[in-house]
């Protein structure tokens, strides 16, 4: 069901998926919140302000919308007013919380955004199966096949086995795809499928990384059987500004 809403979200409109990556960013907000330990409810919505204005701003101006450009000016300036004010809160852990929404939500979402408007629906939406197969075949070849482990720190149930599954059925569908359609070259489908791959991975372990810092089995219960959304789109979210740059340089 997840799967099929996100595509057609993706392929339907600009903004359907413009709705989409609000979503992801007012709702992984509140999550990282509780990541973090944000217990005061004014630093949460001095977050949810910063995170979702960046957002609004910067994907209108992908979208050929012109919002008020000087209110996201004021954004940076938030963080050191409240904490001026606010003599029971540490500047610091306002500005990391702030600075993670931002490079973690914002900025992501904004380029996802990005691709889909300059390159193709059909672009974004690979970048998605390619994550989604190598978590699929990762896990699966770890089960099967797992033995040493890749983060036990981090993430004890990653196998360096799974690992390498992941990476050879990514690569051979990738490569395979490309074969068949014109507008995917066979050397940009092989970088594409190691970015998924490897920063997917990295993703994936930085969620668990916050998750396990912060005592928590999932980083939220929007998704019934799926956990939160970090828990969903965290690989997306890490992977998505690489693929923005290997698609410039390309």
């Amino acid at each position: 069901m997840l799967v099929a809403v996100i595509i057609a979200c993706i392929l339907l409109s600009p903004w359907s998926c413009w709705a989409l990556a609000l979503l992801i960013v007012a709702v992984g907000t509140f999550e990282m919140c509780r990541l973090m330990h944000v217990g005061n409810r004014w630093q949460w919505v001095l977050g949810e302000l910063i995170a979702v204005g960046s957002f609004v701003f910067f994907s209108l101006g992908v979208m050929n919308v012109r919002p008020l450009s000087g209110l996201v000016l004021l954004l940076p300036l938030l963080p050191f007013l409240f904490a001026l004010f606010d003599t029971t809160t540490d500047f610091k852990s306002i500005a990391a919380f702030n600075f993670g929404a931002v490079a973690l939500l914002s900025i992501p979402c904004t380029l996802m955004l990005w691709i889909r408007e300059v390159n193709s629906p059909k672009m974004l939406l690979l970048v998605f199966v390619l994550l989604w197969v190598n978590d699929t075949f990762a896990y699966l070849t770890g089960r099967l096949l797992g033995k040493h482990k890749l983060f036990e720190r981090i993430s004890p149930g990653k196998t360096i086995e799974g690992s390498i599954g992941g990476l050879l059925f990514t690569l051979a569908g990738i490569i395979i795809f490309s074969l068949y359609v014109d507008w995917l070259s066979l050397k940009a489908a092989i970088g594409l499928g190691l970015i998924a791959v490897v920063f997917g991975t990295l993703g994936d372990l930085c969620e668990s990384m916050l998750k396990r810092q912060a005592g928590v089995k999932d980083s939220g219960k929007l998704i019934p059987g799926h956990g939160g959304i970090l828990d969903r789109f965290d690989s997306v979210l890490f992977t998505i500004p690489f693929v923005f740059v290997y698609l410039l340089l390309v």
